[in-house]
C-alpha cells in the first residue's frame, strides 16, 4: 500500500529530509523488545526498554544520522546445554531503531530491573532558536544618520 504525502509537504520549506524518511518508513513494525517513549519535561524524554535477560554488555546503543539504534545479543555461555521444558522468555537477537528529531541529545542509558532506560534532551542552539525580524520602512531610513 503506497500513500501519497505530496499535499503535505506543498506549504512546508526545507522538509526534504522528513519526506525521506515517510517514505523509508518500515512496513511492518518489529514487536522485539516492548518499549515505551515518555516525556518527563519540557524537553527531556526517556525510551524504556524491556530487555530481561540482556547484560549491559550484550546492548550496544548507536545514534547516527539523528536516529538511535538500540541492538542486543545475548552472548552464548559456552558449555550449558539446557532441556527447556517451555521457553517463554525471549533471549533473541534485537535490533530496534528510534529517529529522534533535529537537536535531540542522549544523556545517557541505565540497565535497572531488566528495562533499559534512555534519557534523551531537546537541546536546540541559539542560532536555530526563533528571532524576531525587523522590518525596515522608508521613515525609519531616513531617520538614520548618514555618512558623509
Amino acid at each position: 500500500m503506497t500513500y501519497d504525502f505530496a499535499p503535505l509537504f506543498r506549504t512546508a520549506i526545507g522538509f526534504d529530509r522528513l519526506a525521506r524518511l515517510v517514505d523509508n518508513l518500515p512496513q511492518e513494525a518489529a514487536s522485539f523488545p516492548p518499549y515505551n517513549i515518555e516525556k518527563t519535561g519540557e524537553d527531556a524524554y526517556r525510551v524504556t526498554l524491556a530487555v530481561a535477560g540482556f547484560a549491559a554488555e550484550d546492548i550496544e546503543l548507536t545514534v547516527k544520522d539523528n536516529a538511535l539504534l538500540v541492538s542486543g545479543k545475548v552472548a552464548d555461555e559456552a558449555g550449558q546445554k539446557a532441556e527447556f521444558l517451555h521457553r517463554g522468555i525471549a533471549a533473541r537477537a534485537f535490533s530496534r531503531r528510534f529517529v529522534l528529531a533535529d537537536h535531540m541529545v542522549v544523556e545517557g542509558a541505565e540497565l535497572r530491573n531488566g528495562l533499559l532506560h534512555v534519557a534523551l534532551r531537546r537541546v536546540v542552539p541559539e542560532s536555530a532558536k526563533p528571532r524576531r525580524i525587523a522590518i525596515a520602512t522608508p521613515e525609519a531610513a531616513q531617520a538614520l544618520p548618514h555618512a558623509a
